[in-house]
């Protein structure tokens, strides 16, 4: 049955990353159509056709490897400088160049003069560009509402789990005490498991983060802490013990093998699952597009480890990269695991929110073939055109953007190496969240 529901998992991660493609694509179609640009094919997929059926002027289909898409615009690059679309040379920068600008003109027909991509005000085409990504954005941020509002988030809750009885570091083993070691102050208190913590020094706590923060700022002071136990309230009086613990970053995320020295009671809280708030919401996703901007930066620094986890089997870090493959894997384990269909549920919508996400922030890199790349193009088109008005110079015309095909060609390259090296690693020495 595992294995059914293993490959149940992958089939549908398989059906949400196309939908997630197709969408990215339709922000693309239809603001290009909205400007009146001529799109000839819309195909989610890369490789042979294996479906497609032509309505209008415009081919929609499906491609054998479902690992992208694309639109096709006509004009994506503007004549040469000699007002030919192509220019043949020896040079193979040259060649790139001009091949480009070619394949942008192969379906030009007449009358299509007047609808070209690069003839569109650089405004426009910044809209063109950017609604690809922008329809993941609002994808993932419908996802995350559904999973955050509607299904909630495990997380962990004022209550006691369980009650540590002597103050160890950070990273320590808690199960057993060294001689010199003191008393928790929550052992000394008589705290129990079960107890939740109604207010802290008078403070009415609402969820264990604000208790976290409360008992950490309190170092070296004798508190009332108030608890419900067996349906009654109790005041218990601990004084909290400072101690080196877990150091969070500002998204209150650990940071690995960095601690501080704060006020620390000394028990383990429960977990359960919490809907949040919209405000809250919102909160959580700000914090998630901070980290994942964090993670594209980190990026570079993570393929060592990358490496070393396919040649050398070494383990694979809990944040290392993983790839469609490796997400796929995910959200086959996902739906394997022994838990309600309702978590399991939102976990892989969770899982498909990420992507959708990180297509997002990686596709608004500055950098061709990207999106970003094509819009920092209009970008600078129109800040070049707005200086020569200003100082009363010649129009200089649209931004070639094909001259910049040789990196595009060098990115592309670093790119498919790269999704190799983590394809490769997803499936030699996988990422396993269970």
């Amino acid at each position: 049955m595992a294995m059914v529901l293993t490959v149940v998992g992958i089939l549908v991660f398989a059906v949400g990353l196309l939908v997630s493609i197709a969408w990215h694509e339709l922000g693309h179609l239809s603001t290009a159509k909205l400007f009146g640009i001529r799109v000839p094919q819309y195909m989610v997929g890369f490789g042979p056709t294996v479906w497609s059926r032509k309505k209008g002027e415009t081919e929609y289909g499906f491609k054998a490897i479902p690992l992208g898409g694309y639109i096709r615009m006509i004009g994506m690059f503007p004549p040469g400088e000699d007002g030919r679309i192509t220019k043949r040379s020896s040079s193979p920068w040259r060649t790139m160049i001009e091949d480009a600008r070619e394949a942008s003109y192969e379906e030009l027909q007449e009358g299509d003069e007047h609808r070209l991509f690069y003839t569109r005000k650089p405004w426009k085409r910044v809209i063109v560009m950017f609604a690809g990504p922008f329809m993941n954005l609002i994808l993932a941020f419908g996802l995350f509402l559904t999973v955050l509002m509607g299904f909630g988030v495990p997380k962990s809750v004022p209550t006691i789990g369980t009650v540590a009885q002597c103050v160890v570091k950070a990273g320590q083993p808690t199960d057993t005490c060294p001689a010199d070691a003191p008393a928790t102050p929550a052992a000394q208190a008589q705290f129990r498991a079960g107890d939740k913590v109604v207010s802290f020094d008078g403070d009415r706590i609402r969820d264990y983060d604000q208790l976290q923060a409360d008992i950490r700022k309190s170092a070296g002071r004798t508190v009332p802490v108030v608890v419900e136990r067996g349906g009654q309230q109790l005041t218990l009086t601990p004084t909290i013990a400072v101690n080196d613990v877990q150091k969070y970053d500002g998204s209150g995320r650990p940071v690995k093998g960095e601690t501080v020295k704060a006020g620390f009671l000394g028990f383990t809280p429960t977990s359960g699952v919490v809907q949040l708030g919209f405000g809250q919401s919102v909160d959580w996703m700000y914090n998630a597009a901070k980290g994942g901007i964090s993670s594209l930066v980190a990026l570079p620094g993570k393929i060592p480890g990358l490496w070393h986890s396919v040649v050398d089997g070494a383990p694979r870090d809990a944040d290392s990269p993983i790839g469609m493959v490796g997400a796929a894997r995910v959200s086959g384990e996902v739906f394997s695991l022994d838990l309600p269909a309702s978590q399991r549920i939102a976990t892989f919508v969770n899982l498909l929110a990420g992507i959708n996400l990180s297509l997002f922030l990686f596709n608004m890199l500055p950098l061709l073939p990207l999106d970003g790349g094509h819009i920092a193009g209009a970008v600078w088109e129109s800040v070049r055109r707005r200086f020569a008005q200003l100082f009363k110079r010649p129009d200089p015309g649209p931004f070639d953007v094909a001259k910049l095909m040789p990196v595009a060609y060098v990115v592309a390259s670093i790119f498919v190496g790269f999704t190799l090296l983590v394809m490769v690693a997803d499936l030699v020495n996988p990422v396993k969240i269970s």
